[in-house]
Order: structure tokens, then C-alpha cells, then sequence
């Protein structure tokens, strides 16, 4: 590509929500990365609730003139079904009818999720005697279940503790065994830390699950996105930048 040629474009995919503060805590997410990455033409879209959808928003790209290609960056914090069938099927199927497209990774497992995790953590303050469960969303894909696993190991060394995991759905245990659990042999507080995007229906679950305290997730309502969070979806597009989806763009 010469200089005068258009980057990529990135398309951010998040799950979709009926909650509108946690659409709004999103669109801020979105909005930041653009803000890090100017002359790349960023779109949002969902794979499930709101729209527009993938297909739609490909479409939309596909005769964009400001757009050399797409890379499609998932914000989905594990690698599950969403990311390696509805996403993956969608990406191929326009990379089939010519579309100059790829599919990043998902944000998960990553230090810096983890490191948001911590200052979640900090900011109900961890007492040393509190027994941290990880909420995470679930997923029927064990691929996605071995990516909270990891992020619960990482978060553990980084505070000290086991760390377990409980899932809101389609995963076992479920949030509130594993909260359960936890409590029988809790010296102190069981500390829920939410492993989820945005405020929402399973972010209330989550609330919901019996904890003495429960950590906001990484998106906080009406606050600015976190810089880890921007770093790594940026991180992602700039991955398949390199790769060869078009020339890497300046953030």
C-alpha cells in the first residue's frame, strides 16, 4: 500500500444488550479506540440482540472508500461460540464473495484484563482475608471455559489466592455454587470480581449470586473506558494489521 492508501477499517463486535447502559458503556469503549487509532475508520456492530449485525455492517463497509479492508476485532473477553462459529461463519462468508476481511482475536485472556480485574478489586477493598470468586459469562465451548480458567489463574497470582470460577450461564459452577462454595471454608468476605464487559443482565446476576461484595465490571457506567481495555482492542486490529490486512496504521 502506498501512504495515500485507506487502513484498515476496524469493526468492533460486541455481544449486544438490552440494557441501556450497558450499550452506552460500550459505545464508549468504541468510541475511545477510535480516538487512539485516527485515520482508521472504526464501526461498531453486535453479533446477538441489538443490530446492526455483522452481515449488515460488512455491507456497509464494503464499497467504503475510506476502508482498504476490515479486521474484525470481537469484544468478547473469551473465545467462545460467538468468536469460532456466528463470528467465523459470518467472516468467511464475506471473505467468500470477495470481501477483503479477517477476524481478530478475542480481548482473553490477557495481563491487562487482569490487571483491570485487580484495581476493580482495590477499589471494593481486598482485605487479606477475602476469597475472590471470578464471575465470568459462560460458554458451551470449552475453549471459552479454559480462557476464564486462565484469567482466574493469573488474577490468583496477582492477589495472593485461589482464585475459582463461577459462570452466569451454559457453564458449571454456576456464579452462586461457586459462591457457595467458597463460603464454607471463607476466613473472611467471599469478593465476587466480575469477569464481564459491561453493566447488563448478567452483570446483575452476578450481583446477585450471594457475594458480600461485588466488583463492577470492567466498563463502568457513566466512566470513561479504561486504557487497558482500549490498549488491548486496539491490540487486536493492530495483530491482524501485521499480519497483512493492510499496512499498520499510526496509534
Amino acid at each position: 500500500m502506498t501512504a495515500h492508501q485507506p487502513e484498515p477499517a476496524l469493526l468492533a463486535i460486541s455481544h449486544g444488550t438490552d440494557s441501556a447502559t450497558g450499550a452506552a458503556a460500550v459505545a464508549r469503549l468504541v468510541d475511545a479506540v477510535a480516538a487512539r487509532v485516527p485515520g482508521v475508520p472504526v464501526r461498531a456492530g453486535f453479533v446477538d440482540v441489538q443490530q446492526p449485525d455483522v452481515p449488515t455492517c460488512l455491507a456497509g463497509l464494503r464499497d467504503d472508500p475510506a476502508a482498504a479492508a476490515t479486521v474484525v476485532v470481537p469484544l468478547l473477553l473469551s473465545a467462545g461460540y460467538h468468536v469460532h462459529v456466528d463470528l467465523r461463519e459470518d467472516v468467511d462468508a464475506a471473505a467468500g464473495a470477495g470481501d477483503d476481511v479477517v477476524l481478530g482475536g478475542a480481548l482473553g485472556p490477557d495481563d491487562r484484563l487482569v490487571d483491570l480485574l485487580v484495581r476493580r478489586l482495590d477499589e471494593v477493598g481486598l482485605r487479606a482475608d477475602d476469597t475472590v470468586v471470578l464471575a465470568a459469562a459462560g460458554s458451551s465451548d470449552a475453549r471459552a471455559v479454559a480462557d476464564c480458567e486462565t484469567t482466574a489463574a493469573r488474577l490468583a497470582a496477582r492477589v495472593g489466592r485461589p482464585v475459582t470460577v463461577g459462570y452466569i450461564a451454559n457453564a458449571t459452577p454456576r456464579a452462586a455454587e461457586a459462591v457457595a462454595a467458597a463460603r464454607a471454608g471463607a476466613p473472611g468476605r467471599v469478593v465476587v470480581a466480575t469477569y464481564l464487559l459491561a453493566p447488563g443482565f448478567f452483570a446483575d446476576l452476578a450481583a446477585r449470586a450471594g457475594g458480600d461484595v461485588t466488583t463492577a465490571p470492567l466498563l463502568v457506567a457513566g466512566a470513561e473506558a479504561p486504557a487497558e481495555l482500549v490498549e488491548v482492542v486496539v491490540d487486536r486490529y493492530l495483530d491482524e494489521v501485521r499480519a497483512g490486512a493492510g499496512r499498520r496504521p499510526t496509534a
